[in-house]
């Protein structure tokens, strides 16, 4: 999966961008009163299986 089209279903799920890191740039949520966040790589194509972990941290479903 393209990283733009990522980051776009993110947003549609109310994730918000907390900080650029080194190769990786950190997203997060609030779900149920508790910020849940993790690491999404800054590279073009994302494997399928990162997209459903990011997806499953952050508690929204997959594309």
């Amino acid at each position: 999966m393209k990283r733009r089209a990522l980051v776009r279903h993110l947003r549609k799920h109310s994730c918000y961008f907390i900080r650029e890191g080194g190769r990786h740039s950190r997203w997060g949520k609030m779900h149920i009163g508790v910020q849940v966040s993790t690491s999404v790589p800054r590279h073009n194509e994302i494997g399928k299986w990162l997209v459903e972990k990011i997806c499953k941290d952050l508690k929204i479903p997959p594309p």
